[in-house]
């Protein structure tokens, strides 16, 4: 008998079963925190050339731009979409679930936005949304395997489904209609990492996709369009067909808490297989009173990804730096803690820091490989010009579970990007002080529609 003959209750309404129990105040509080995150992260990449691109798109030429999207006005649902999903993940500081490998945020707020915008979702329903989209697409996510990630980008492949089911639950949609949804939503899964192995924009088109995807296919379900029952585990489905050696098992697996809670920020602006090893030279920096770190050679120990996906000892582009273990201790050695204009050309081109680069090697870590995905470590070792050798190891990265960001750390780091996109201090305020007010707020502010200042564009500009 074929699994999808099967008389067991389909991956999908497993799934969404298992993220139909009450959201507490606790997971709320997390995902205000997750939205204002993309919020600063949409900030930050409204300054590069992909969102200018995006901002220029003419689906319907002459067409004024009347939909609002945190970049300004858009011509429809879509163009919103695309400028709110596009620009997350351009400064590498979206949100990041591990043992999945992805990035929620840039995929499900985006979604719910232009849901949100409409003026039908409460504050409830709005972040309740967001923690059942988040708990879907993590457990889809952490079962595709290794395999899959080699040539899919998760964030884009599993991120229809938690669109589609964070759509789903702010719609209200009955059970049927939500695995109708997910069955859809998984007929669009999409996303090839060719897109990193070229200096193209494609990535940005990855998060949109599988926003709209999602959220279209809910919608569509709200209108009686249906969908496949077994997309995840059906003969010609998902897993069959885009996740070899799949663990399938961890989709419907039991947990103690929300997933949310699970997945990391990013303090840094670079790829995050490079934190642990950013966190390492910090450390040094402090125990060296704070200064520039002056080295003759550094070694960097690691796990595979990090050093299969972050060698290159001469980044010549911006996305590159972000993708550069060696520049990245460079620039922290010599400027501490990074901030995104360090990846601009007049940083990762500069003479002091190209040459620092090079004096970086890169060697495997047997046992940083092991504890790898469910601990992101790193070990440095840097021979200093006055002789010195000093070392420093973490386990996790800063921003993980193990290692949480403080939320006044993350309001802080919200500031900063939305400073570096050129966000006015007074709308970047206003955006600040509404995401406090969510946080721990009475249930008479739940039941509010959810704040304007959340979803408004933070430019003036169309």
């Amino acid at each position: 008998m074929s699994v999808q003959d099967s008389k067991l209750p389909s991956l999908s309404r497993s799934l969404l079963m298992a993220a139909a129990r009450p959201v507490d105040a606790r997971a709320r509080s997390r995902a205000v925190l997750h939205w204002l995150d993309w919020i600063g992260c949409v900030a930050a990449g409204a300054r590069a050339p992909v969102s200018d691109a995006m901002r220029r798109l003419q689906l319907t030429p002459g067409m004024p731009c009347s939909t609002p999207s945190l970049l300004g006005m858009a011509q429809d649902a879509w163009h919103a979409t695309l400028l709110d999903a596009g620009p997350a993940n351009v400064e590498e500081m979206d949100d990041m679930h591990r043992q999945a490998i992805l990035h929620p945020g840039p995929v499900i707020m985006p979604a719910l936005a232009g849901l949100a915008r409409q003026g039908a979702l409460s504050t409830a329903q709005t972040l309740d949304a967001v923690v059942r989209g988040y708990e879907i697409m993590i457990r889809v996510g952490r079962a595709v395997g290794t395999r899959h990630y080699y040539f899919w980008h998760n964030t884009a492949t599993a991120g229809v489904f938690g669109a589609a089911a964070a759509c789903a639950d702010a719609l209200q949609l009955s059970p049927d209609q939500a695995v109708w949804a997910l069955g859809n939503a998984g007929t669009k899964a999409a996303g090839l990492w060719q897109v990193r192995l070229e200096p193209v924009m494609s990535k940005q088109l990855h998060t949109a996709h599988a926003a709209w995807a999602g959220r279209t296919a809910a919608s569509l379900a709200a209108a009686g369009f249906t969908g496949p029952e077994r997309i995840l585990e059906g003969d010609r489905g998902f897993f069959a067909a885009m996740c070899p050696g799949a663990d399938i098992e961890a989709v419907s697996r039991t947990e103690k808490d929300w997933l949310i809670h699970e997945t990391s920020f990013k303090p840094w602006p670079a790829c995050r297989h490079t934190h642990a090893t950013i966190d390492c030279v910090l450390a040094m920096r402090e125990q060296g009173m704070g200064g520039p770190l002056r080295f003759d050679a550094c070694e960097v120990e690691s796990f595979s990804d990090a050093l299969g996906i972050c060698d290159n000892p001469q980044p010549r582009t911006r996305t590159e730096a972000k993708f550069s273990l060696q520049y990245c201790v460079a620039v922290a050695a010599a400027m501490g803690p990074l901030r995104p204009e360090f990846f601009d050309e007049a940083f990762f081109l500069r003479p002091d820091l190209v040459e620092a680069a090079k004096r970086v090697k890169l060697k495997p870590s047997a046992a940083i490989d092991d504890a790898y995905p469910d601990h992101y470590g790193a070990r440095v070792t840097f021979h200093l010009r006055d002789g010195e050798t000093r070392a420093h190891e973490v386990k996790d990265s800063l921003g993980d579970p193990e290692r949480p960001m403080t939320a006044e750390a993350l309001f802080d780091k919200a500031r900063m990007l939305m400073a570096y996109g050129a966000v006015p201090e007074e709308r970047a305020e206003e955006v600040i002080q509404a995401a406090r007010s969510l946080l721990d707020a009475p249930p008479a502010a739940l039941a509010a529609p959810f704040p304007k200042a959340l979803l408004a564009p933070l430019f003036a500009f169309s």
